[in-house]
């Protein structure tokens, strides 16, 4: 297994190299984002995928300010070295907030959409590209659900997506982390945020100050369900059972609510999008950025992007 692993690690490196060789990166600002756009060479008019990251101020590589596993720069590298160009960007807050952006207290979750679309309608202008596909990673697969519901887009994909508001999803995973005393506030709190109610102070475990609350219950109260029941667009939900933040519960809801999607379930494969063996393997992941992602996962993403129209 050493040896095999070696081998995958090796093709890997050399898979990437050549990408970086022969395709064609360029740093692009659309309004006050920042993104690179990834173009395999020797292709006219390719597929361009959209690749949205998760939640926090995560960078155009997949990165954040405490984990660091190049999640998105890895899937940029394996689509491209497929012929499939990329375009990725730094989120709000990536690097710091810029002025553009206004006063960090006034942002609502539907910027990060606002965002999506302006850079699907850069795309689609000049007909550079022959079809365009959003990839939502995380909570970049809620941003991705709600971008397909106000610019048309030719395919969705949803990787390690929730099927619960943000909220929920927190609620979840706190519980398992607090004693049943310490949670039952955090929860209230959480609750209440979302409905609007100022907190004033926050419980312990909960450092939301009055002023950012607002800007929080925007994204904690999105739901990812009810638009993905309204869109008719070609989509793919692959999800991982080695994912400690997101459920199969998660999974099989988003099937649902998309029963005409496609969808892949791969068992080894954990929220970073990586094969992990066990807990203490899926952490250390999560800043390993030259781990490979998933190779089943690429396969099955790669081929969707590049099928054709014909469901």
């Amino acid at each position: 297994m050493r040896v095999r692993a070696l081998l995958l690690a090796l093709a890997l490196l050399i898979c990437a190299l050549a990408t970086n060789a022969s395709a064609g990166e360029s740093r692009v600002r659309i309004g006050a984002i920042d993104a690179v756009l990834t173009v395999p060479a020797d292709v006219e008019r390719p597929v361009v995928a959209l690749l949205i990251a998760g939640s926090g101020s995560t960078d155009h590589d997949g990165n954040g300010p405490q984990i660091k596993p190049a999640t998105l720069k890895k899937l940029s590298e394996q689509l491209v070295a497929r012929k499939i160009a990329t375009l990725r960007y730094d989120k709000r807050g990536a690097g710091g907030w810029k002025p553009e952006f206004g006063r960090a207290e006034d942002f609502r979750f539907k910027d990060y959409v606002d965002d999506a679309v302006a850079l699907v309608d850069h795309l689609r202008a000049g007909g550079k590209f022959s079809k365009i596909v959003l990839v939502g990673h995380s909570e970049g697969g809620l941003v991705a659900i709600l971008t397909a519901t106000r610019v048309p887009v030719d395919r969705l994909i949803l990787l390690a997506t929730a099927a619960r508001k943000q909220g929920d999803l927190l609620k979840a995973q706190m519980e398992k982390k607090l004693s049943a005393d310490a949670f039952a506030p955090v929860a209230k709190a959480i609750d209440a945020i979302m409905a609007g109610e100022a907190v004033d102070p926050p419980p312990q475990g909960l450092a939301i100050p009055p002023v950012m609350q607002p800007s929080i219950a925007s994204a904690l109260s999105a739901d990812p369900v009810e638009p993905l029941l309204k869109l008719v667009v070609q989509t793919l939900i692959v999800a991982g059972g080695e994912d400690h933040q997101i459920a199969r519960l998660d999974f099989l809801a988003l099937s649902t609510a998309a029963p005409v999607a496609k969808t892949l379930w791969l068992p080894r494969m954990n929220h970073v999008l990586v094969d992990v063996t066990d807990d203490a393997d899926d952490l250390a992941s999560y800043n390993q950025a030259e781990r490979p992602l998933d190779a089943d996962m690429i396969d099955a993403v790669s081929a969707f992007i590049l099928a054709s129209e014909t469901r």
